[in-house]
């Protein structure tokens, strides 16, 4: 079945991921990585967009999983729920590679400024002209569709880096303008795997043989690198301690929604006393240039519902601040009105969320609020385990998925 994102709301997840769960065990394992194209992805869920901006959340994807399929049938879904949280979490740790993607993500745009011939190269490469198989599809899938499989977004990075001899942070910053699942740690540290940056000396090859397989298929191309070669990039950091999570305040606060959590309702209580809601997307900043149409509608889309059922959720009024020209007075603004100086925030990750709404919060501090930045309890079990490598995470899922079915019994 297709999955069409036209509704970006939480129903929308819900009932994909009810539809999808018998599917989460054992064909999931065996064929999660065939593509056979867009008209008819059965074997793969589809729900990283929802995901992306918790419409709905790893742990209830995990539980649907467990409930239908059992918790051995269902180990690999879980764990590729599990990378996404993974690199959330390593991210978390090095947040200087973020901030080094987007130096060299605005260097190598200026370099395209100076260097026609690598201006051609890469127009040709994001406009589906590069003229090679399944590449060009997938340049064009991406731009109308906003999505890709898994496989051929590695396969993609891999053409890109090795075959085309592209710098990997216009590849990065090509998905971002498209993805409508673009996350920052996702996005960012998966290029960096392919290109052997994330794991020093690990690349990913793209193989011809690779290709008609998981393609099922449809793609066969001849004319693929043979070998990869160095990409240029900055070293892993050394980790550092994660921010420390915030506590609840004990009295009456308002409630501030950004597109990185968007169904609180399912881990902050309805009786909490939130006096007012208040919505700030900053996607706009995922890219440069113009983020396309239907990534940007999904994001908007998606915030608005969250406000609207967080609305009815605590009984307060919801208000959208996004499509003010000026961002930073219309949230001084609205905070001004409250008979609050406390206001919960979702905890913002690391990523251009953080870089746009993190000094507007640091003003309404100057202004006299209390900011309380609130961290899932998933993350907050998952992430002291991403330092490192993903190994380290795994082995605590058994131990994170059975707190989850004790505390929901």
């Amino acid at each position: 079945m297709i999955l069409h994102h036209e509704t970006p709301a939480r129903h929308t997840g819900l009932e994909r991921l009810n539809e999808f769960a018998p599917l989460m065990g054992a064909q999931y394992a065996h064929r999660r990585n065939i593509d056979p194209g867009e008209d008819a992805r059965p074997n793969v869920s589809q729900l990283s967009p929802f995901l992306r901006h918790r419409l709905i959340s790893e742990e209830e994807a995990a539980t649907a999983a467990i409930i239908v399929n059992g918790g051995e049938q269902a180990t690999k879904y879980i764990q590729e729920i599990c990378w996404r949280t993974y690199f959330k979490g390593w991210l978390e740790h090095h947040p200087a590679v973020w901030s080094d993607y987007i130096l060299d993500r605005d260097t190598q745009f200026q370099t395209l400024e100076k260097d026609k011939g690598l201006r051609a190269d890469y127009e040709a490469a994001i406009e589906g002209r590069a003229g090679i198989e399944g590449f060009d599809h997938w340049a064009k899938e991406l731009a109308e569709t906003g999505y890709l499989h898994n496989h051929a977004r590695m396969s993609f990075a891999s053409i890109w880096l090795f075959t085309l001899k592209l710098p990997w942070a216009l590849g990065a910053d090509f998905f971002l303008r498209h993805l409508l699942d673009g996350d920052p740690a996702s996005n960012t540290l998966s290029w960096r795997w392919v290109a052997g940056l994330h794991t020093s000396g690990k690349t990913y090859l793209a193989k011809k043989e690779a290709i008609e397989t998981c393609s099922d298929g449809r793609f066969s191309p001849d004319n693929l690198a043979q070998s990869a070669h160095q990409v240029p990039g900055s070293e892993n950091p050394q980790p550092q301690q994660l921010p420390v999570s915030d506590g609840m305040p004990e009295e009456r606060f308002a409630l501030l929604l950004t597109e990185d959590d968007l169904s609180v309702e399912t881990w902050l209580d309805e009786h909490l006393p939130v006096e007012a809601i208040a919505g700030l997307e900053s996607a706009g900043g995922r890219c440069t240039g113009d983020v396309s149409d239907k990534a940007m509608s999904f994001t908007r889309g998606a915030l608005q519902d969250g406000l609207s059922r967080a609305s009815n959720h605590f009984g307060a009024a919801a208000e959208n601040l996004s499509d003010t020209a000026d961002k930073r007075r219309a949230l001084r603004d609205w905070a001004a009105q409250l008979n609050t100086k406390h206001i919960v925030v979702p905890y913002l990750p690391a990523g251009w969320t953080r870089e746009a709404i993190a000094p507007l919060l640091t003003d309404l501090q100057t202004d006299g609020f209390h900011i309380h930045q609130m961290r899932r309890d998933w993350d907050e079990r998952f992430w002291p385990h991403a330092k490192k490598g993903f190994f380290k995470l795994r082995k605590q899922i058994p131990s994170v998925l059975m707190h989850w079915k004790l505390r929901k019994v």
